[in-house]
C-alpha cells in the first residue's frame, strides 16, 4: 500500500512537474511573438516574390570603380525606415535611415572586391524611385537619375514597391585591377535574388552577368588562368553532381573492370561529347524548348541500352564505338548546364570549352579510380563474380528506365516546331555533329588495331546465364562421376 501511494504521488508530482513546463514554454513563446523577436521569418516567407532583381552597372574610371545599383525596397524590409500612414515611406525623415541602407548594401549585399581585398566606397550618393521610375537603361543614365532631385516629401512610395538607387564609387589600384563581384542575399532570400549588372571594361566591350544570389564571387573581367580556373572546377562539379552521368559510367565499368581496357572507351567519350560542346557553344544545335527535354531522355535511354547489354552479353570490342555515339547525347546535355556559365568565360570561350572538358576527364578519373578498384575487389567474392553484374545492372536500368518514362512523358506536353528552314538547318547541324563524331571514331578505329595477344586477353566476358548454365552443367557432370565411382 504504501508503494503505491508512493508511485501515485511521484506520478501527481511529474504530472504537475509537466504542466508547469508547457505553461512556460507556452508563455516564452507569446513573449517572443508579442516582442516580435520571432517575426522577420515569418514575414519574409509571406512578403518576399519569388524573383528579385537587383539591376546595377559597374565601370572602371582610373583609380575608382564607379557603380550604379537598383536595389528593390523589398530587400530593405528588415531595416527600420521610418513609415506613415498605410505602409508608405516617411521621405521627409528618411534620410538618416538610408544613409545606414546605403552602408549595409555596399558591404552585405553587393560585394566589390579588388583581389581579394574587400572594397569599402570612398563617396556614396542615393535616392527613392517610384516603380514607374525606368531610369536604368545605361550606366550613365543611372548616375544622371540618381544625382536629380529627390521626390517630394508627400510622394507616396509604399515600403515594398519602389527601388533604392545608389551610386557608390571604390578606390582601386588602377583600370586593368582584377575586379569581382559577389552578391549576398538577406538571409530567408537565397536564390530567389538575382544580380544583373552590366560591366563597361575599360578597352569598350559591355559584358552582362545574370548571377544568383547564392553563387560566389565572380571576375567581372576574367583573364583566362581565372576562367580556366573557373571552368575546370565547373567540368569536375557537373561530373560528380550528374547521378545519370555516373550510373552511365558505372554501367561501362561493370563488364570490363580494367583500367587499360577502359581506356579507349573513355577516350571514345571524351572526343564525343567534346564536339558536341564545342556545336553547341558555336549555337549551331536547335535552341528550343523540344530539344533539351528530348536530349535529357535520350540520356536516360543510354544507360538503359548499356544496362540491358551488361544484363545479355557485354561486346566489349565494339563498346567504345557505342559510347562514342552516346557521347554526343551526354555532351548535349553537358551543354544545357553550362550555357548560364559562358558568361563568365569573359574573351576566353574556347579556353574556358577545353578546361570545361579537362574538368569533365578529371571528374571522370576520379569516379574511375575508385569504382574500379572497388568493383574488382567486392567481385571476387564467388557469387558475386557470378551474378554481380547482372544484378547491378538490373537496378541500375530499372532506375534509368523510369527516367525514360517521365522524360518522355515531358515532351508530350511541349510544342513541336514546325518542319521549316530553321528546324531543318537546325537537325542538319545535328546530322553534321553525328558525322564529325563518327569520323573521329573511325579515324580511332584504323589507329587501334589489336594484336593477336591483345585479342586474346580482350576475351569478351560471358553473359551471366551462360555461366550459371555451364556451372549446373559441371555440377551434374561432377554428381554423375561420383555416382559411378560409388557404383
Amino acid at each position: 500500500m504504501i508503494g503505491r501511494i508512493a508511485r501515485a504521488g511521484a506520478f501527481e508530482g511529474g504530472h504537475r512537474l509537466g504542466a508547469r513546463l508547457v505553461r512556460t514554454v507556452a508563455v516564452t513563446a507569446l513573449a517572443l511573438l508579442a516582442t516580435g523577436a520571432v517575426t522577420p521569418k515569418v514575414a519574409w516567407a509571406h512578403d518576399v516574390p519569388n524573383e528579385i532583381i537587383v539591376r546595377g552597372f559597374a565601370k572602371p574610371e582610373g583609380d575608382r570603380l564607379e557603380v550604379a545599383v537598383r536595389v528593390p525596397l523589398i530587400l530593405l524590409s528588415q531595416l527600420d525606415i521610418p513609415k506613415r500612414g498605410p505602409g508608405y515611406l516617411d521621405l521627409g525623415k528618411i534620410d538618416p535611415s538610408l544613409d545606414r541602407a546605403a552602408t549595409k548594401v555596399a558591404s552585405e549585399l553587393v560585394q566589390f572586391s579588388e583581389e581579394d581585398e574587400l572594397l569599402a566606397p570612398a563617396a556614396i550618393e542615393h535616392r527613392i524611385s517610384l516603380p514607374s521610375e525606368d531610369a536604368f537603361g545605361s550606366h550613365d543614365q543611372a548616375i544622371r537619375h540618381i544625382r536629380s532631385q529627390d521626390l517630394p516629401e508627400g510622394t507616396d512610395v509604399f515600403w515594398n514597391q519602389g527601388f533604392f538607387d545608389l551610386y557608390l564609387a571604390f578606390p582601386i589600384g588602377s583600370e586593368e585591377a582584377d575586379l569581382y563581384v559577389d552578391p549576398i542575399p538577406p538571409s530567408g532570400v537565397g536564390d530567389r535574388m538575382e544580380m544583373l549588372i552590366q560591366y563597361i571594361s575599360p578597352d569598350g566591350p559591355v559584358r552582362t552577368y545574370r548571377l544568383s544570389g547564392d553563387s560566389r564571387a565572380v571576375a567581372l573581367d576574367p583573364s583566362w588562368y581565372q576562367a580556366t580556373r573557373t571552368f575546370v572546377e565547373s567540368g569536375v562539379a557537373h561530373i560528380l553532381s550528374g547521378l545519370d552521368h555516373l550510373l552511365f559510367l558505372l554501367c561501362l565499368v561493370l563488364p570490363i573492370r580494367n583500367l587499360r581496357l577502359l581506356l579507349p572507351v573513355v577516350t571514345s567519350f571524351t572526343v564525343a561529347h567534346s564536339i558536341a560542346l564545342i556545336a553547341s557553344a558555336q549555337g549551331v544545335i536547335p535552341s528550343g524548348e523540344w530539344f533539351p527535354p528530348l536530349v535529357e531522355a535520350m540520356i536516360a535511354a543510354s544507360i538503359v541500352y548499356m544496362a540491358v547489354e551488361n544484363i545479355i552479353a557485354p561486346n566489349l570490342q565494339r563498346r567504345w564505338i557505342v559510347t562514342g555515339i552516346f557521347g554526343v547525347v551526354h555532351g548535349f546535355g553537358f551543354s544545357y548546364g553550362l550555357q548560364e556559365e559562358f558568361q563568365l568565360a569573359g574573351d576566353h570561350l574556347l579556353a574556358s570549352l577545353f578546361s570545361f572538358n579537362i574538368g569533365v576527364e578529371i571528374g571522370q578519373v576520379i569516379v574511375l579510380a575508385i569504382a574500379v578498384p572497388s568493383l574488382a575487389l567486392l567481385f571476387r567474392l564467388p557469387k558475386l563474380s557470378r551474378f554481380g553484374v547482372a544484378i547491378a545492372s538490373i537496378a541500375i536500368g530499372h532506375t534509368a528506365w523510369h527516367w525514360t518514362i517521365d522524360r518522355t512523358a515531358v515532351l508530350s506536353s511541349l510544342e513541336w516546331p514546325a518542319l521549316n528552314e530553321a528546324t531543318v538547318a537546325s537537325l542538319a547541324a545535328v546530322v553534321v555533329v553525328l558525322m564529325l563524331v563518327g569520323a573521329a571514331i573511325h579515324v580511332l578505329a584504323r589507329r587501334r588495331q589489336p594484336s593477336v595477344a591483345e585479342r586474346a586477353r580482350e576475351v569478351e566476358p560471358t553473359a551471366w546465364w551462360r555461366i550459371a548454365t555451364k556451372s549446373r552443367t559441371r555440377s551434374r557432370s561432377v554428381q554423375s562421376v561420383a555416382t559411378r565411382s560409388s557404383d
